[in-house]
């Protein structure tokens, strides 16, 4: 029993009971004395070819359910480690070929021009033949678009942001900005030909755009919002609609709420009653301002610093509910904050359940409740993990 894997580890690796590491194992493998791993009941055969040299993935060796478990693991070993725990929720992951954001990497390299994820703990970009992550929509242009940059001249490394908007392909390529004629015909050729919503180059500069017929926009909870190039949204459709539907369960109806790292909206635009929208990103900010003042919604958007400047305890008395959905830093200054605050209910988005936990641990030594949490698994057979969570104060708090 000692050499059977009964866990995957936060970084990938197969552990035993005994401690025993190895690379590429599920649960239920077995671990030989020699570190062979001889596959079990849960241990599948990777569907893509480019796996595991390709960094976009790490776990395509698990099956669905293993890697369900490893997601929801993720999230109670963080909260066990600040003493911690919580009812959670039924994990939910992500469908393979649903990713509509992704970064790929660009170099030109043997004469031609590299696309894809970088091998893992290498800078080596693995041309990316195939991939079971992103949406079509979006594979489909990396074949073509390494003959534009080729002929576009491209001959440095910079990155290639892809994200579905409403209208189509938005595509951001950094560290180059062609010039002339030719460039211009090829870009326009390009984006009608594959149908892009709008393509832009940032040497280094800043974002500028060379083609977008309308205003792109991306829909949030109803509303059209314009998308900055190359701004965050949540990485797939599907994980956005299950962490909006954990938010509104966790603040039921308030009449008045904070959203704080607001985004361009994703919770703001879902949210009952008036709203209050900080968020330190300027470009996403003016987005979700001018998005609410077209269409009348009862929001208030303020640029804002939320690391050097959180709201206090005063501003925070002032709503109903709270709603955060910090960077991978968490929010350790204005969890501070919101642990003194007199608010009905917090709902916590996180992509990194460590700094999470670290900020609940806040909380609940000052009388919250952590009432239950939802493990998401956007990226799908990756390490990466995610979760919505709810507090609410304790009927002894004083």
């Amino acid at each position: 029993m000692s050499d059977t894997i009964i866990r995957v580890a936060a970084r990938g690796d197969g552990v035993t009971a005994n401690g025993r590491h190895a690379a590429f194992a599920a649960p239920g493998d077995t671990l030989s004395p020699d570190g062979t791993v001889v596959p079990g009941p849960h241990h599948q055969t990777p569907p893509c070819g480019l796996f595991p040299r390709c960094g976009g993935c790490q776990l395509q060796h698990l099956d669905d359910e293993s890697y369900a478990g490893f997601v929801t693991d993720r999230v109670a070993s963080a909260l066990d480690a600040q003493g911690l725990s919580a009812p959670l929720r039924p994990t939910h992951v992500s469908p393979s070929h649903s990713r509509r954001r992704a970064t790929l990497h660009a170099e030109f390299k043997g004469g031609r021009v590299l696309i894809g994820f970088s091998e893992e703990k290498s800078h080596a970009i693995v041309d990316m033949a195939e991939c079971h992550i992103l949406d079509p929509a979006l594979f489909a242009l990396v074949a073509p678009l390494r003959i534009l940059l080729q002929r576009l001249g491209f001959k440095r490394r910079g990155d290639v942001h892809l994200t579905l908007a409403d209208q189509g392909a938005d595509i951001l390529v950094t560290g180059m900005s062609p010039d002339g004629l030719d460039a211009a015909e090829a870009i326009i050729g390009f984006c009608q030909r594959y149908g892009v919503a709008r393509f832009s180059v940032d040497d280094g500069l800043g974002a500028e755009t060379r083609w977008e017929p309308e205003p792109v926009t991306v829909t949030l909870g109803g509303v059209a919002v314009p998308l900055p190039p190359g701004a965050f949204l949540q990485a797939t459709r599907d994980g956005e609609a299950t962490l909006v539907a954990a938010v509104l369960d966790a603040v039921g109806r308030p009449r008045t709420t904070a959203d704080l790292f607001a985004g361009l909206g994703t919770f703001t635009f879902a949210l009952p009653g008036k709203v209050y929208a900080a968020e330190g990103a300027r470009d996403a900010i003016m987005s979700l301002k001018g998005a609410a003042n077209m269409t009348g919604r009862l929001v208030f958007g303020e640029h804002r610093d939320l690391y050097r400047r959180p709201l206090t305890k005063t501003e925070l008395d002032r709503f109903d509910a709270i709603v955060l959905d910090p960077p991978r830093a968490g929010a350790r200054d204005q969890a501070e904050a919101l642990a003194d605050a007199e608010v009905g209910s917090v709902a916590y988005v996180s992509c990194n359940p460590s700094s999470f936990a670290r900020d609940a641990k806040e909380m609940v030594d000052k009388g919250w409740s952590l009432d239950w949490v939802q493990p998401v698994g956007q990226f799908r057979w990756s390490t990466h993990v995610e979760l919505a969570a709810r507090f609410s104060r304790q009927a002894s708090a004083g």
